[in-house]
């Protein structure tokens, strides 16, 4: 039987309308783990900024997968790579070399200006990567005594879902159920300089920070607050890791957003829109010093660093080295301060506050218009997807390409959602 034979298949071609809707979201409610509470659209194709969903309505994405679709769905030069890379080569594992393997790793550490490359897969994997390294060079190169290495990290800050990292993660939700921890984190207030100050030790490898807290709302740091990482890392011999999965590759208008803070890290964690929102693809970038410490069978990933995700990699690559008036980076710093001026009209008129980094936003709702997700399903209704964080805070973070038109149009949107709400 193919898997158009299917049943399924066959019961879902005879739906239409919000049949074809309710027969999907049943099927995941029935068989898929209920980790995630999707707001009610069943997306069957996309393009640029634009998604259609399965009854044929379409919707401006302002959420771009988190910021894995920051070059839009289906970016054809994206999607040309893919295609030029599924007729050649897909995977080899990492016993083997493949073509695509040593040009990704020289072109992404040339882009980020460090020497070595570490291919993943998720996000999550990128920053469990960074977190042995940074232990591995605690032991070897600091002089850490054996097992007793500890990372400093921010609260509110997200990094993946896996045991080591829920560990340190100060949200409820995400750790409630998962003990017990792995030890060696110390948790300081995010901003807070001379909180994490006070919390190194002689033990201490690593400082791990998002240099914009995305999931927590798109909170910016202080400024000067980057520098000063730097500077207490430095003095301290303590490696400055960067968790820029989400800021990197071109949401704040820069490859990195530390950078755009005027700074540097010693290591930096990308993933997402490094796999162009085709394939899932993670890197941990630093110089020979750091990623020196891995040697063959210490560490690994069949998938990790495989030809077709490699292909996809350097094609995004490609678009970030652009950086002149057409390039996404360019895009990104003339939009954003288009996105804020427009959400901060909103203040006062169903709004609290707002907070930008490029073209991305967080915006703190009144909560007594109701929920994060009672303003996404309004924004829903009206042809724009978001999602919300932490009660009342919705984030914004459109695709690179969007035009200032969509942009008016989904703060447009946003407005007369809250209208709707207050009325209510």
């Amino acid at each position: 039987m193919t898997l158009t034979d299917s049943p399924i298949d066959t019961a879902i071609d005879t739906r239409t309308g919000t049949g074809a809707t309710a027969l999907h979201e049943q099927l995941v409610d029935e068989h898929s783990a209920h980790n995630y509470h999707p707001l009610p659209v069943v997306v069957a194709e996309g393009i640029g900024a634009w998604v259609t969903d399965v009854e044929g309505r379409h919707y401006l994405d302002c959420l771009a997968g988190y910021s894995a679709l920051n070059f839009g769905h289906r970016h054809p030069e994206l999607v040309a790579a893919a295609h030029r890379q599924l007729d050649r080569l897909t995977l080899t594992s990492r016993a083997f070399g493949n073509d695509q393997l040593g040009p990704f790793c020289a072109e992404l550490a040339a882009l980020v200006g460090k020497q070595r490359v570490l291919p993943m897969n998720t996000g999550a994997e990128a920053v469990e990567s960074g977190l042995k390294v940074a232990r591995k060079w605690g032991y070897e190169v600091k002089g850490v005594p054996e097992d007793r290495a500890r990372i400093v990290v921010a609260a509110g800050g997200f990094h993946g879902r896996t045991i080591s990292i829920v560990s340190f993660s100060t949200d409820p939700q995400a750790r409630a159920g998962f003990g017990p921890f792995t030890p060696g984190f110390d948790v300081v207030p995010y901003g807070d300089l001379a909180a994490l100050e006070a919390a190194i030790t002689p033990e201490t490898v690593a400082v791990l920070l998002e240099p914009v807290q995305g999931e927590a709302g798109v909170i910016v740091p202080p400024d000067g607050y980057l520098a000063g990482v730097r500077e207490i890392c430095d003095a301290e011999r303590v490696l400055f890791v960067a968790d820029e999965v989400q800021s990197g590759l071109g949401r704040t208008g820069h490859v990195l957003a530390t950078r755009g803070a005027g700074t540097d890290a010693d290591v930096y964690l990308l993933g997402k829109a490094l796999g162009g929102g085709i394939v899932p693809l993670s890197a941990v970038v630093a110089d020979d010093e750091v990623l020196g410490v891995l040697r063959p069978g210490q560490h690994g990933s069949t998938f990790g660093g495989n030809p077709l995700a490699c292909a996809v990699g350097r094609a995004v690559v490609g678009l970030l080295c652009d950086d002149g008036p057409h390039g996404v980076l360019a895009a990104a710093r003339r939009l954003g301060p288009v996105l804020r001026e427009k959400l901060t009209a909103l203040v006062g008129d169903g709004v609290v506050a707002v907070r930008t980094a490029g073209l991305w936003a967080g915006v703190d709702v009144d909560p007594h218009l109701g929920t994060g997700r009672d303003v996404c399903e309004a924004l829903a209704r009206r042809g724009v997807l978001a999602k919300d964080t932490h009660g009342s805070t919705i984030r914004l973070s459109p695709p690179l390409v969007v035009t200032e038109e969509e942009i008016g149009f989904a703060v447009d949107a946003l407005a007369r959602s809250l209208a709707e709400l207050a009325g209510r």
